[in-house]
């Protein structure tokens, strides 16, 4: 699948096939394609949690509201913030950092034949300090990407606005 065709095809799924396991490789690419997003100063200010245990996955169902389909997912990737990477640097730009990495990680997922929803955590804070706790870790839970097979096709919802665009020439 081209880049043009993954990002037109790309849906929030929230309904998984279950029982599906993601092979190693293909997570592989997924998280390579994420590291290979663009970062203030190359400070890459990201970490991410790869999480198939379900009772692990069913506690993010109830650290965070709109994480239901965890339940039928494969995995759940989460993205991380480590905003102490970028001190001296370039503070304050690691959430659009973690923005440009989880996009490439959907848009993998999507041309490996995978549906995924982006699950918003930052910067509500009690959604990141739940995960803090279920995931041990200091970083900042940025989103959480459910992934599996899809067992949905929803339409598109994402359209392009020209009213939206200001041309200066």
């Amino acid at each position: 699948m081209n880049c043009s065709d993954a990002i037109r095809e790309r849906r929030s799924i929230r309904k998984y096939k279950e029982g599906v396991i993601i092979p190693d490789e293909d997570m592989h690419k997924i998280l390579e394609a994420a590291m290979m997003a663009p970062s203030a100063r190359n400070t890459r200010p990201w970490e991410f949690f790869v999480v198939t245990n379900r009772e692990i996955l069913e506690k993010f169902t109830e650290a965070h509201p709109y994480t239901t389909m965890l339940r039928t997912a494969s995995a759940a990737i989460v993205v991380c913030g480590r905003p102490d990477l970028q001190e001296g640097v370039c503070a304050g730009y690691w959430p659009q950092d973690c923005g440009a990495a989880i996009e490439n990680l959907l848009l993998q997922a999507k041309a490996l034949g995978y549906g995924t929803c982006w699950c918003g955590c930052y910067p509500s804070m009690d959604r990141v300090e739940k995960l803090q706790e279920i995931l041990h870790t200091q970083s900042i839970p940025v989103s959480i990407v459910a992934i599996g097979e899809a067992a949905e096709t929803p339409s598109a919802r994402g359209y392009f606005d020209p009213a939206r665009v200001t041309y200066l020439n």
